[in-house]
């Protein structure tokens, strides 16, 4: 009895260093493949661009991050959003635009992928979408709730003091004159055509073709495919297929999911507490009236 225990007591240290010897070659032998994979730029990145668009910061740092690491031979956005706000927008199309100069970018669309979100990805060299996506609504709106009516009726007056007539264009408590309109209706074609141009340099149209279907309708998938907005019928694994094959990767490719950003404390109490009716409270505010956005009862 005596003997056995020597022996396992002799063992025991033995056993301890093979295993240890056993995890560094599995180490050595991952961080030699991971480094093969940075050399060679063969890992694919999927970035998510999710919900109404109320700001690019977070975004486009992801962008920024994929665009910089060497081991990232190819982006893919997965895009299901209605769109959201003109500036945030046209923010991730730029940086979307000269991601794609250094990089493979794909779009795949998930549900929905119109309005802004269709701007984001015609900056992207290769769009696939599913054939029921809803896609398109490449256009502009803007809208003003008028409430002189209520306030009369309830006794609320209401005093303004402007630098200029137009300054208080869309105050809810006075009428809008044709003056006004014309006005407001001027910025909207000015934003209506830098879409246009976005939508027409990306996917490389005639900006004609382009104004003849930017009349803010929305396409399935499958219609966007026959008129040129979309590239591919597929998913995002099929999508993921396709950047492996153009990337030269042989047999099953790594993909990395860009990290989301953590979340504090107080937005969780927040979200879990009031559910959807804390996105108004936490989501940072647009202040611009103008979006590149469907439904529109997204907003108004």
């Amino acid at each position: 009895m005596e003997k056995k225990s020597k022996i396992l007591i002799a063992i025991i240290p033995l056993l301890f260093l093979l295993a240890v010897a056993f995890l560094g070659f599995l180490v050595a032998r991952v961080e030699k493949r991971h480094a093969g994979l940075i050399r060679s730029g063969k890992r694919i990145g999927v970035i998510r661009v999710k919900g109404v668009i109320t700001d690019s910061d977070a975004l486009i740092k992801q962008i920024k991050r994929f665009r910089d690491d060497n081991g990232i031979g190819g982006v893919i956005l997965r895009i299901n959003s209605p769109g959201g706000g003109v500036s945030p927008s046209q923010e991730i199309y730029e940086e979307v635009r000269k991601l794609n100069q250094r990089k493979p970018v794909i779009t795949s669309m998930g549900s929905v992928c119109a309005s802004g979100g269709y701007y984001i990805a015609s900056a992207s060299g290769t769009i696939f979408a599913n054939p029921g996506s809803v896609t398109g609504s490449i256009g502009v709106i803007v809208g003003f709730s008028n409430l002189k009516g209520l306030f009369e009726k309830i006794g609320v007056k209401s005093y303004v003091i402007k630098s200029g007539k137009f300054k208080d264009i869309g105050y809810p408590t006075r009428d809008m004159n044709p003056e006004d309109f014309k006005v407001i209706q001027e910025v909207v074609d000015s934003i209506y055509n830098q879409f246009v141009k976005a939508v027409s340099e990306g996917r490389r149209m005639p900006i004609e073709k382009v104004r003849a279907l930017a009349d803010g309708r929305v396409f399935s998938g499958l219609q966007a495919r026959q008129l040129g907005l979309v590239d591919r019928i597929g998913n995002l694994e099929d999508a993921i297929a396709f950047m492996a094959r153009r990337l030269g990767v042989r047999g099953k490719p790594q993909v990395i999911y860009a990290r989301k950003p953590r979340e504090r404390l107080w937005r969780f109490f927040f979200k879990s507490l009031f559910g959807k009716w804390a996105q108004p409270l936490l989501a940072p505010p647009d202040v611009s009236p103008f979006y590149y956005l469907w439904p529109v009862n997204a907003v108004f």
